[in-house]
């Protein structure tokens, strides 16, 4: 089980869903009772319908054209997993339920209910919101971003790390970046037996990675003038020894 961590300047649920849309590589189709998975079939539209080409054997023409009218033909599921290799990968999970109808030789859901599921518990997305709603500036960069700065700057992690109140940093065994948005940076604290994040806020929103580079810069600046957290200390003298 993770921690519970307060978010603070955290992207709202209907922008974190159109987030993961943008993001997702490949989604999970449920429709009169068959189940199907496909990879790199799916474009959003800008009110958030989704459109899916798939091959033509596929069940869900059928379904399409079967289902009743007054039930939600189909349910779209979606996976938010994070890029680096941390424990609980799956960062959260999007549920869209509606009707496909058939276009052009590929499929539509208009989305009738939107789930976005995440570590603190399930929102029902208001329909509204998530029409109108933008992902996030930075989420088809953020894999390319956190990966990087992962492997080529583990020291610059462990700076961030300053800005961590030391009890939350008690017992870790590794500090790994989870996810980054125009709003901040969060980072997976590890432990033998459990996880928790904490979130560092950029002091405005980074709307492209030019901003997003003086954002860190920034937090690295404030964590430089932190000092080095008592928990760390005590962690860094044990593995020494």
């Amino acid at each position: 089980m993770g921690d519970t961590q307060d978010w603070t300047a955290a992207p709202g649920a209907a922008e974190r869903a159109r987030s993961v849309l943008a993001a997702a590589w490949s989604c999970a189709v449920t429709a009169d009772g068959a189940r199907e998975e496909h990879v790199g079939a799916h474009t959003v539209t800008d009110d958030g319908a989704v459109r899916l080409t798939v091959p033509d054997g596929s069940a869900l023409f059928a379904a399409a054209l079967c289902a009743p009218r007054q039930e939600p033909s189909a349910v779209l599921e979606f996976a938010d997993v994070a890029p680096v290799p941390v424990r609980g990968r799956i960062r959260a999970r999007l549920h869209l339920a509606g009707w496909l109808a058939p276009d052009r030789g590929a499929l539509v859901l208009r989305p009738t209910r939107v789930v976005l599921r995440q570590s603190s518990g399930a929102v029902v997305v208001d329909l509204d919101e998530y029409s109108a709603a933008r992902p996030d500036p930075l989420a088809e960069a953020e894999a390319r971003l956190l990966t990087h700065l992962a492997d080529a700057h583990p020291d610059a992690v462990e700076r961030l790390t300053r800005l961590v109140r030391p009890e939350s940093l008690h017992a870790a065994t590794r500090v790994l970046p989870l996810a980054v948005d125009r709003h901040g940076l969060t980072l997976r604290i590890e432990r033998t037996r459990a996880h928790g994040d904490v979130r560092l806020p950029f002091h405005t929103p980074a709307d492209d990675v030019a901003q997003l580079t003086e954002r860190m810069h920034a937090l690295l600046a404030q964590a430089g003038a932190a000092a080095c957290p008592r928990a760390l200390q005590r962690q860094r003298a044990d593995g020494d020894g």
